[in-house]
């Protein structure tokens, strides 16, 4: 693994910001870590970058533990920060080759044409951009020297739509050259566009973790029965996410068939089934994310 995580905690004195959070990350592999602020995101990949230290647990990049080797951890990964701190007195340029060289990485040539794509002049000096401006300077230097792990935390925040789009196509052209990329966000959509696994937390704690590819196989079947609502029998994949009155929704990940026969020895007034989604699994932790 390229990275792994093991009970890693985090408590301030009696509060307690990441709990016993334990996960991987496999080379050319884009995680997805979701929750909505305070959720324990940030203080995770802070931990991750040596930049906390934990209460408990351990974490390591490449095999390096990430406090005890953190120098050698941090020359496998790029980090962006959600809050930004750049030097004002250099251009982007100058950042951007002088990140790289502190980090005694190769510059890819390649970065300094996407500047156009993502319509910025690098030759301006940072202190005259917006914020807009100095995030996507920052993103450049993450994407410039190819390292084979990229941490981003809120990566998308202040950019527009458009640019938005091309953050994320830009980190699925990351994985297929091979990088892994670990992202931290609260948008749904952009989480399932390019990720692989996503990782949910809530409260500091890991609720739930699963492959896109699994989730996409999921369903959400909503039945109206003519009577009361009846359980359905214990199957694997399967969650009842609400039952009240004569209506009843499921979660299931499975073949369709057994869930079928079940509800054809049953009085069904109303049956919708519809793909399951992220939506709705961020719903059961969450609640509704578009309320």
């Amino acid at each position: 693994m390229l990275l792994q995580t093991h009970n890693l905690t985090k408590r301030y004195g009696d509060f307690t910001a990441l709990d016993s959070l334990s996960f991987d990350v496999k080379p050319g592999e884009v995680v997805g870590l979701l929750g909505p602020n305070g959720s324990g995101k940030t203080t995770a990949l802070r931990l991750i970058m040596g930049f906390l230290s934990p209460t408990a647990g351990t974490a390591r990049i490449a095999g390096h533990d990430c406090w005890v080797d953190s120098v050698a951890a941090r020359q496998h990964v790029a980090y962006l920060p959600a809050e930004l701190r750049l030097y004002e007195n250099m251009t982007g340029r100058q950042l951007i080759r002088f990140l790289c060289d502190l980090r005694g990485a190769t510059i890819d040539e390649d970065i300094f044409p996407l500047a156009k794509v993502f319509d910025i002049d690098i030759d301006r000096p940072i202190a005259t951009m917006s914020s807009g401006m100095k995030r996507k300077v920052a993103i450049l230097q993450v994407l410039a020297p190819r390292t084979p792990l990229v941490i981003m935390d809120e990566p998308t925040n202040a950019l527009d739509p458009n640019m938005r789009d091309e953050l994320i196509a830009q980190i699925g052209k990351a994985r297929q050259r091979g990088q892994s990329v670990l992202f931290s966000s609260h948008i749904l959509h952009e989480v399932e566009q390019v990720c692989d696994r996503v990782i949910v937390l809530r409260r500091g704690k890991l609720v739930h973790a699963q492959t896109m590819a699994e989730l996409q196989a999921g369903r959400l079947i909503n039945v109206r029965f003519e009577r009361d609502a009846v359980l359905p029998p214990a199957m694997a994949g399967l969650h009842v996410r609400e039952c009240h009155a004569e209506r009843i929704a499921i979660e299931y990940v499975g073949p369709l068939p057994p869930v079928l026969e079940w509800l054809s020895g049953q009085a069904v007034r109303e049956l919708r089934v519809e793909p399951l989604g992220l939506n709705a699994i961020y719903y059961r932790f969450h609640g509704n994310p578009d309320e």
